[in-house]
């Protein structure tokens, strides 16, 4: 994104502001950070909220801004290929609408384009990254903060086609043109010279060229440490200088939430697998397993086939012979969904020979006692990847056998293998309607791991009307259908079905918002609950105000209130509530808890919010924290838990305040005026906070925060009691919006602004 185009962002904020769209304006500054600092639930809500206000004001580039930033959070280090690429198409189609092009940021969308390309496809969209790519460069100066990344990409295209001189050559002119206009190279220009330098067989220089990038800045920022230490492993690895390449490899829990890197990683560890620092085990296979699952699902063909072949060559290494073979088909299977598919069929034929050819480890024992063994196996130290060859010769005929291999299949990321081998037990056989429950749940569970959606309908339709059901409705609950859910629900539950179906009918009967039907079907059957379900209950029956089932409820669990009937309105202590944000994030907010799952906001709230003090909240009563194991820190732990919905807004409306601190005898006497008319005020600046001396312009300690008052006080009255409240103090305070909603004395209050500098 061009940086010029973030003085038009911080003009944009402020008319937004001034318009009354202060969540808007919020939320908009931070779209960027949410895409580099992996907020992604954050960004697939704000972003298209902001894309569509924006379409609604009028305001394309403001709309174009949106919809990048959420793109680069899905193709960037989520890494997302085919799945993202109409988005892409059509944010490059409306980049070119006459009422955008002008943007300064609309080169961006080509780069997108290239980007969407490399992650589907890198080798066999080259021809066309480097065409798209060449059309937008042509004649573009280097001045121009789109040309780096545009150039980056263009490298990167070389690389794919197999020209990685040309991109070493290519990237060396463009570094060259950037000094010329007086611009640095960025990271990403570098690393990218460095990766063509290593496909050069240049491994020295390409290690050079990454050190040399060290202290460039990244477009990326908050990824460049870690995509930096997986290419410098990898090019070590390469070199044969295995400690210092496991000293830079990134360890897993830090890779794990970046897909970006995820092949490149892969690599070096299988460079490093021989070696005594890295240990190859079946946990790492069921990772790569889940990566490859990953791109499989977001487009990401080239890299799936990649981690396939490497999870295959590792999977030999430690003697997981199935799972090498199985490794080998889906990389075959995958290369006929890639337009080029170059030299992985050799690949492929290179990971089946030796797959074939080998055995499975020695058994711990006899054919017939392995199920025995399996159960008083370690379950800490077993390898379940050796048991699913141990227990194959059994499974499919032997159902206790069965049940063992095919749901360790499911563990390591093989559910739709396990599904064929209960299907062949229970299915073909026939047997499936007259099948012990356990056994419908093990092989519905695999079937929708291994989303064999059309398949489980077909055993559903084989099942008794209640087994029936059930299966429906598990499937329709993790398709997240819940109206489906619901009719599965009710049917299996007529039909004599048990406690899952319940669960299933209320968790999706409260998806729709029918909480009370949802809260009725427990309490049906209350002394069968579990205390989580009881819970659950009460929170739904909270947001229906059904009380009478709320406080049988808490008679359950053992939680006293001390009214018998109507809404239950108590103090029991304060919490801290977690509320969403104008900009994506999260709010505390300390409140007091007045039911089990009910809490009123103590503190006010800044305007723009959904909610202010005095709203009543419905919150899931699980707590977000531990609670601390030190006495002393347990006397000053707030427990945290998330609020689920509003369930009665209080009314109050909040004003904002600002200006140097006064005393602080004044200030007492200020907090004791608004606590005695039971207005919450809330501090929101800190001891940081100054504000400018009108005469001599010396730093003063300052203020600000947000009083809230209940409905039936005017705007008029606030500002009468704000001006008594604070006429004596040596530096007067300003309450800007309020003196303009009311008309009264704005001229002051500005003049108050402009001289202080708040």
């Amino acid at each position: 994104m061009d940086v010029d185009i973030w003085a038009w962002v911080g003009d944009t904020q402020q008319q937004l502001s001034e318009a009354g769209n202060v969540g808007l304006a919020m939320a908009l500054g931070d779209l960027p950070a949410q895409a580099y600092e992996g907020r992604y639930p954050q960004l697939d809500v704000m972003a298209p909220a902001i894309a569509q206000q924006a379409e609604t004001l009028e305001l394309p580039w403001l709309e174009f801004y949106a919809r990048y930033w959420h793109l680069v959070g899905r193709i960037g280090d989520r890494a997302q290929g085919a799945v993202a690429l109409a988005d892409v198409e059509q944010l490059l189609a409306f980049a070119q609408r006459e009422d955008v092009r002008d943007c300064p940021a609309t080169p961006a969308a080509v780069e997108a384009l290239a980007v969407v390309w490399a992650n589907t496809d890198g080798p066999g969209y080259a021809a066309e990254r480097l065409e798209t790519l060449a059309a937008a460069l042509e004649g573009m100066s280097p001045e121009r903060p789109s040309f780096t990344g545009l150039v980056t990409q263009y490298v990167a295209a070389l690389v794919d086609a197999g020209k990685p001189g040309e991109a070493v050559t290519y990237a060396e002119s463009a570094v060259e043109r950037l000094k010329t206009a007086g611009r640095e190279a960025s990271w990403e220009l570098s690393a990218e010279s460095a990766r063509a330098l290593l496909a050069a067989d240049g491994a020295e220089d390409a290690l050079t060229a990454l050190q040399a990038a060290a202290g460039f800045q990244a477009d990326d920022p908050v990824a460049k440490e870690h995509r930096d230490g997986v290419r410098r492993s990898l090019i070590l690895a390469t070199l044969g200088r295995t400690a210092e390449a496991v000293d830079a490899l990134p360890d897993l829990d830090v890779v794990g939430d970046h897909p970006r890197v995820w092949v490149e990683w892969a690599h070096a560890v299988n460079k490093l697998a021989g070696s005594a620092q890295i240990t190859n085990t079946w946990q790492l296979g069921r990772v790569l397993r889940q990566w490859t699952d990953y791109f499989g699902m977001m487009g990401g063909y080239r890299s799936r086939v990649e981690l396939a072949l490497v999870a295959g060559e590792l999977a030999i290494a430690r003697q997981g012979v199935w799972q090498a073979r199985l490794l080998a088909h889906a990389a075959e299977s995958g290369t006929a969904e890639l337009r080029e598919a170059g030299d992985l069929a050799d690949l492929v034929g290179a990971l089946r020979t030796p797959a074939d050819a080998a055995t499975e480890p020695t058994p711990p024992g006899p054919l017939a006692e392995r199920v025995g063994l399996f159960d008083a196996a370690d379950g800490f130290n077993a390898d379940p990847e050796k048991w699913v060859g141990w227990l194959a010769p059994l499974s499919g005929e032997d159902l206790e056998a069965t049940r063992r291999h095919t749901t360790t299949l499911g563990f390591l990321g093989y559910p739709a293998t396990g599904a064929d081998v209960y299907w062949k037990l229970l299915v073909d056989t026939g047997d499936i309607a007259t099948a012990d429950p356990e056994d419908v749940a093990y092989l519905t569970t695999l079937l929708i791991e291994a989303r064999q959606d059309e398949r489980l309908e077909q055993m559903a339709g084989l099942l008794p009307h209640a087994a029936q059901y059930l299966a429906l409705a598990r499937l329709h609950s993790a398709r997240e259908r819940w109206q489906e859910t619901v009719e599965a629900g009710e049917h299996a539950l007529a039909a004599g079905a048990g406690l899952d179906a319940r669960r299933l009918l209320s968790g999706a009967a409260q998806q729709l918002d029918q909480n009370a039907r949802a809260a009725e079907v427990l309490l049906e059957v209350l002394d069968e609950l579990a205390e989580e379900d009881v819970w659950r209950m009460i929170v739904m029956a909270t947001s229906a105000e059904d009380w009478e089932t709320v406080r049988k409820g808490a008679a359950k669990i053992g939680m006293p209130i001390k009214s018998k009937e109507g809404p239950i309105e108590e103090e029991m202590g304060l919490i801290r509530l977690i509320l969403p944000a104008p900009d994506g994030g999260q709010r505390q907010v300390l409140s007091i808890r007045t039911g089990p799952a009910t809490a009123r906001l103590a503190l006010p709230q800044p305007r723009g919010m959904d909610y202010n003090a005095g709203d009543l909240v419905v919150f899931d009563p699980q707590l977000l924290e531990p609670v601390p194991d030190d006495p002393e820190e347990q006397q000053n732990f707030v427990p945290p838990f998330g609020a689920v919905r509003i369930l009665r807004p209080g009314g109050y409306t909040s004003y904002f305040f600002d200006g140097a601190a006064p005393s602080e005898e004044d200030w007492a006497e200020f907090t004791e005026v608004m606590a005695e008319r039971g207005w919450p005020m809330w501090v929101y600046s800190d001891e940081n906070y100054t504000v400018t001396h009108p005469t001599s312009s010396d730093p003063l300690p300052g203020v600000f925060g947000w009083v809230a008052v209940p409905p039936d006080v005017s705007p008029s009255e606030v500002d009468a009691l704000l001006d008594d409240a604070t006429e004596r103090w040596v530096h007067p305070l300003a309450w800007l919006d309020l003196a303009r909603e009311i008309d009264v004395e704005v001229e002051r209050h500005e003049r108050i602004v402009k001289e202080y500098g708040l």
